[in-house]
């Protein structure tokens, strides 16, 4: 099958499902669906085929891409009233690129398999700008037929593409293990950003001291100047909600006690979270977190 008769589907057309699928647009026949009629003209003006239905553009795909918010939301996509695995042919794929934990797999993987249809486990690291670019992290679990299946919506996604096992699940298991990294640096470079205007130090000046030596990190490069933004009348731009967080150090915490494992510094870090959340900040961007840290700017 060339790249032209490929034809994928991605449901949800917001952050980093219409980049992907512009992305994806740019090489092999892409479908979509959003609830949003401003997100469906924006994928159509993008080379994006669209359709009224989430099962209208599902139908006689090779792979379906998924970014939903979590296990339950995978379930009723797939499987529920309005579910679209049926409209699936068999020998098709759905990828899934959230971040939703372990224990959703399992059964996903059961009831696609009725159809005929693999799951490849795929969660993405990288935000909307670099899945426009095809410059995502992608850490995948599946059978490797899965795979091959569904390599030229990966290829094209990923300029890192990490096949981390060989079963549904793999994927998600060392996606929490990263989630537990970027959620507790988002927290150290807040704490941090927060001491020094604590101790009346300029920021800006702060942060680029602190990005070229050893405290330096992705984390607080990508996040340090949206933390400094956090005090503004809008805030940051919104590229990750706060609440994703709560929701995935979630996850963090119910994989470590099911471990058995002590983890205090990524417990600490999900409780910021949880207060954020708590204070209304749920749909700020992350870097609202040093505003648990420190409710008001000093040095303003």
């Amino acid at each position: 099958m060339s790249t032209t008769d490929y034809q994928v589907t991605v449901l949800g057309l917001g952050a980093m499902g219409l980049p992907m699928a512009t992305r994806l647009a740019t090489q092999l026949t892409v479908h979509g669906f959003d609830i949003a009629e401003e997100r469906l003209k924006l994928a159509n003006d993008a080379g994006v085929r669209t359709f009224a239905s989430g099962r209208d553009a599902t139908h006689g795909a090779d792979a379906l891409l998924l970014a939903v918010r979590n296990g339950e939301q995978l379930t009723e996509v797939l499987f529920g009233e309005n579910g679209v695995a049926a409209a699936l042919k068999p020998g098709a794929v759905v990828i899934l690129t959230s971040t939703v934990g372990t224990e959703a797999i399992a059964g996903t993987v059961a009831r696609l398999a009725e159809f005929g249809v693999a799951l490849v486990d795929a969660p993405l690291s990288g935000g909307p700008k670099r899945a426009g670019e095809g410059d995502l992290l992608i850490v995948v679990g599946a059978e490797p037929s899965a795979v091959e299946a569904a390599r030229p919506v990966l290829e094209l996604l990923a300029s890192t593409l990490s096949i981390v096992g060989d079963k549904p699940g793999d994927g998600q298991a060392l996606k929490t293990v990263n989630q537990l990294l970027c959620g507790v640096h988002i927290a150290a470079a807040a704490e941090a950003m927060a001491l020094a205007d604590a101790l009346g130090l300029d920021q800006q000046k702060t942060l680029a001291a602190l990005e070229a030596g050893a405290a330096g990190s992705f984390m607080l490069s990508n996040r340090g100047p949206r933390i400094l933004e956090a005090y503004s009348e809008d805030g940051a731009e919104v590229l990750s909600r706060l609440d994703i967080f709560v929701k995935d150090m979630g996850i963090v915490g119910k994989a470590t006690r099911g471990a058995g494992l002590a983890t205090p510094v990524a417990a600490a870090a999900e409780q910021l979270y949880l207060l954020g959340q708590a204070q209304g900040l749920a749909a700020a961007d992350d870097s609202a977190v040093i505003r648990v840290v420190a409710p008001t700017k000093r040095s303003a």
